[in-house]
C-alpha cells in the first residue's frame, strides 16, 4: 500500500479476519483471529491495514457498527405495569394484550424513542422492529405503533441510523390474500418487511404460501416468529423452507426462535438445516426471552429453549442473534445491546472462544439476513464503524468495555 498525503494512519489496530471481505487484500499481520498494524483511512474511508513487523498487542479494536435484527419497540419498557408476569408464552401474550389498552400515541413515542436510544448507544447502525399488525374485525387499517414508530424511522435516519419496520400478523389471517396484499403495501411504502407468527394454526401453510408471494410482488423482506415452543410436534420451520423451495422464493427471509428444533432428532435437524440453507433462510437466535419462556416446569427448568445454533451454522444456516424483549410481559429485564444478546448466547449456546467468528451474528449476517447492504471493515465509511478500546473481545463481549464511534477516534487523531 503506498500512503499519501492527507492519510490518516491509526497504530496498533485490530480488525476481526470474520468482519473483512477480502482479508488477503486487506494487510496486516494475523493475530489470533485478528488482523492487526496501522490502520490507513483515506477520504472517510478505510483502506487497508500496514503491517507494523511487531507482535504486539492492538490498542483498539474497529469492526461495523452493530446490526439489530429482532426487536419489539412497540412493547419495550412495560414491564412495571404489566401484571401476570412470569408464565409460559400465552400468559405472555395475554398480559400484554391487557397492557395494549394504555397504548397512545404518546405512550408509544415515549418507550419506542427509549428504546431506539439504547440501540443506538450500544452501537447500533441499523435495527428492526417488529410491530404487532391484526387484520381483525375493529382493528384499525394500520396500527398506531406502525405510524409512531414511522416517525422514528424518519428521526433516525437523520442521524444516520436504520430503522426497519416489520409487520407481525398472524400467518393465519395471511392466508387470505387479500389482507396479506393489504398490509404488504404499507410495509412497502415504508421500507419495512412483511411477516407472520407461525405456531400450529389451521391455516399457515396458506398464509406463508401469501406472504411470500407478497414479498415476491411488493420487494420486501421476509421475517417469521416461528415454532416458539419445545413442543417436537411443530413443523412450521421446515413448512417455510419447503415453501420457499417449491415457488423459488429468493428474497432475504429470517426465522425467530426456532425452539422446537432443540426437541427434534439429530436426522430431522439435519434435514431441516439443509433446507434452509439450500432456500437461503437465515435463523434469529433470541437467548434472553428464549430463556425466560421456554422450557417452564413447576421447579428449576431443564431447557435452555434456544435454537440448535451449531447444527444450523454447520450446515451453512445463517446464525444471527438478537435482542427480542426488553422489560416487557415476555422478558422482565433484558437490554437493548446486540452485544448483550451474543453474550447470553456464548454461555447459554456454548459459542466458544476464538469470538471474532461470532461477531457477524450482529454485524454482517444480520445486516444481510435484514435485506440490506453488506457492510465490512474494509472500504466502510469512519461513521459506519465503531472503535473498541484494548486487544480483547473477550472484553467486549463481556460488557468490560463499550465500543465509541470510530469517526471519534479519527476526528481526536487528526486535531
Amino acid at each position: 500500500m503506498t500512503l499519501r498525503g492527507g492519510d490518516i494512519c491509526l497504530p496498533r489496530t485490530g480488525v476481526p479476519v470474520s468482519l473483512v471481505s477480502d482479508p488477503s487484500g486487506f494487510g496486516g499481520t494475523e493475530r489470533g483471529d485478528l488482523l492487526c498494524g496501522t490502520l490507513v483511512v483515506r477520504e472517510g474511508a478505510v483502506i487497508g491495514l500496514v503491517a507494523n513487523g511487531q507482535d504486539t498487542p492492538p490498542e483498539r479494536l474497529v469492526l461495523p457498527r452493530f446490526a439489530e435484527a429482532h426487536v419489539h419497540l412497540d412493547k419495550c419498557h412495560t414491564v412495571d405495569r404489566c401484571a401476570g408476569i412470569g408464565g409460559d408464552l400465552g400468559s405472555a401474550l395475554e398480559a400484554q394484550r391487557r397492557d395494549k389498552a394504555r397504548w397512545t400515541q404518546q405512550d408509544l413515542a415515549t418507550r419506542a424513542e427509549r428504546g431506539l436510544r439504547e440501540l443506538e448507544a450500544a452501537g447500533c447502525g441499523a435495527v428492526r422492529s417488529h410491530v404487532d399488525w391484526s387484520c381483525a374485525d375493529g382493528e384499525p387499517e394500520r396500527p398506531l405503533a406502525w405510524d409512531v414508530l414511522g416517525v422514528l424511522q424518519d428521526q433516525a435516519a437523520s442521524r444516520g441510523v436504520i430503522l426497519q419496520r416489520s409487520a407481525l400478523t398472524g400467518v393465519d389471517e395471511m392466508a387470505d390474500i387479500t389482507q396479506a396484499e393489504r398490509v404488504a403495501r404499507h410495509a412497502a411504502e415504508a421500507s419495512g418487511a412483511l411477516g407472520g407468527f407461525v405456531l400450529d394454526q389451521k391455516h399457515r401453510a396458506a398464509g406463508i404460501r401469501n406472504l411470500m408471494a407478497c414479498a415476491d410482488r411488493f420487494g420486501l423482506p421476509l421475517d417469521f416468529h416461528v415454532d416458539e415452543g419445545l413442543d417436537p410436534a411443530l413443523d412450521g420451520l421446515e413448512l417455510i423452507a419447503d415453501i420457499a423451495l417449491e415457488l423459488g422464493h429468493k428474497g432475504p427471509m429470517l426465522c425467530g426462535h426456532a425452539c422446537s428444533l432443540a426437541s427434534r432428532t439429530e436426522e430431522d435437524v439435519a434435514r431441516i438445516a439443509d433446507k434452509l440453507a439450500l432456500a437461503g433462510i437465515a435463523v434469529v437466535s433470541l437467548p434472553s426471552t428464549n430463556l425466560y419462556l421456554q422450557g417452564r416446569t413447576t421447579g428449576t427448568p431443564d431447557r435452555r429453549g434456544l435454537t440448535r445454533l451449531h447444527e444450523l451454522a454447520q450446515r451453512g444456516v445463517d446464525i444471527v442473534i438478537a435482542t427480542d424483549n426488553v422489560r416487557d410481559a415476555f422478558c422482565p429485564i433484558g437490554k437493548h445491546d446486540p452485544v448483550h444478546s451474543l453474550s447470553l448466547a456464548v454461555l447459554a449456546g456454548h459459542l466458544d472462544p476464538p469470538f471474532g467468528r461470532h461477531l457477524t451474528t450482529i454485524t454482517t449476517a444480520a445486516r444481510r439476513a435484514m435485506g440490506l447492504p453488506a457492510l465490512t471493515v474494509d472500504k466502510a465509511r469512519v461513521t459506519d464503524l465503531l472503535a473498541v478500546p484494548g486487544a480483547s473481545l473477550s472484553d467486549l463481549i463481556a460488557g468490560a468495555v463499550s465500543p465509541v464511534p470510530f469517526s471519534d477516534v479519527v476526528e481526536s487523531h487528526n486535531a
